[in-house]
């Protein structure tokens, strides 16, 4: 069915209730910029953190951390992503207005109840219902026209849900070791979904931009990938496998990885800023899996090690894919936007200075912490800079979204 237009008719939502990724990809920026300073300020610093002494005993700054980072900013972008590409995946309305405003609302309410000496099922409540509003809207269209083959992004979204759900329990009980097993289960779930989606779209818009016959996929790495990551994110949960089983599958997982994205034309890519730095993101994937496999019996060097892909793949991916989305999906030439290589490779610095360096030197990690911090900020400001008011504005072609 097509979704035809009436030219005539003028839009009168406000720009930035639209489409879920305008107030979502500004947000999450505007987030990242504001949660690492609080973060390393309320660490080194408590006496000048803007939190009260309640908050800072009850929610421990060694939970709200990766917390934020994985349900407040990487699921802002996910949400904007999946609430956008279903309405051009069904060709079903979506979210809009009110509406949309209701289920941000949810989502920047948990981040700042979080932050008040208020009960735990506050924010608790609100976060674990923003993912399942996401989740129910777009089960929703891809039920009503039969679209399995991306069913499973509903469902990834009410697993994320109830980890986060247990993510508050651990914090109510002060379980810490069930907390960082809750990080790692969801460093693995992002992962699982940026091998669905990465595998997707990279190789697409590789091949469409630099007119390359697309290489077909191979089954047996395609199919074999996701079971892979699928058993990191149980045995971070529940642990259940040996350190050398454990290892075989980082390993193999990280291997299997080099193969598929080799396979994407790397190398052809430098000339353009939104295409290598998907690809350089990625890369950094199967390099922690397969230094995780090296150092599979050190759980210190394998949570440094995580930060590689959390900074350096999942959050570069992320401002990869905001930028590019924000181009796209506000009627311009994508390859014709800002200038974002300072931002990317700032990004890539970043994730290099906080896992590798204070390995090297971990006499110096608090300079390396701020450095790092610095280098993040300086990347997601450059994007706030030049993308807010693209983000609030009309699409110029006059079309709605």
């Amino acid at each position: 069915m097509l979704n035809i237009e009436d030219p005539r008719k003028i839009d009168t939502t406000p720009a930035l209730l639209r489409l879920g990724f305008r107030p979502f990809f500004l947000l999450a920026a505007v987030w990242a910029l504001i949660a690492i300073p609080l973060w390393l300020t309320a660490w080194f610093y408590p006496q000048y953190a803007p939190f009260n002494q309640q908050f800072f005993a009850t929610v421990v700054p060694l939970w709200w951390h990766p917390h934020e980072m994985l349900f407040g900013f990487a699921m802002a972008v996910v949400a904007g992503f999946l609430l956008t590409a279903s309405k051009n995946w069904t060709n079903q309305p979506a979210l809009t207005g009110a509406k949309l405003a209701a289920v941000v609302g949810l989502w920047a309410g948990a981040r700042l109840t979080l932050l008040l000496p208020l009960p735990l099922w506050v924010p608790a409540s609100l976060d674990v219902a923003f993912l399942l509003v996401v989740a129910g809207k777009l089960a929703q269209v891809m039920l009503r026209v039969r679209q399995w083959r991306n069913i499973v992004f509903p469902i990834l979204l009410v697993v994320a849900a109830a980890v986060n759900l247990l993510s508050y329990w651990a914090l109510a009980n002060h379980n810490l070791s069930l907390s960082l097993q809750i990080w790692l289960g969801m460093i693995w779930w992002l992962a699982l979904l940026i091998t669905i989606m990465g595998g997707r779209v990279i190789p697409f818009f590789t091949a469409a931009r630099l007119q390359l016959q697309r290489k077909p996929d191979l089954p047996w790495v395609e199919w074999t990938l996701p079971p892979l990551l699928l058993l990191l994110l149980i045995n971070a949960v529940w642990p259940f496998m040996s350190l050398p089983v454990k290892g075989l599958v980082l390993l193999t997982a990280g291997v299997l990885q080099l193969i598929r994205c080799s396979r994407w034309y790397p190398l052809k890519t430098r000339k353009e800023p939104l295409l290598w730095s998907l690809h350089l993101s990625y890369w950094l994937l199967p390099v922690t899996l397969i230094l995780m496999a090296y150092h599979v019996g050190d759980p210190l060097l394998e949570r440094q090690l995580l930060h590689l892909f959390a900074i350096g793949t999942m959050a570069s991916i992320c401002l990869s894919m905001i930028s590019r989305v924000s181009l796209g999906h506000t009627g311009r030439n994508i390859y014709d936007g800002p200038n974002m290589a300072p931002a990317f490779l700032a990004l890539a610095a970043a994730s290099l200075v906080r896992a590798v360096l204070p390995l090297l030197s971990p006499a110096n990690t608090t300079g390396w912490l701020w450095t790092a911090a610095t280098l993040w900020c300086l990347a997601f400001a450059w994007f706030v800079w030049h993308y807010w008011r693209l983000l609030a504005s009309p699409r110029i072609d006059g079309r709605s979204g």
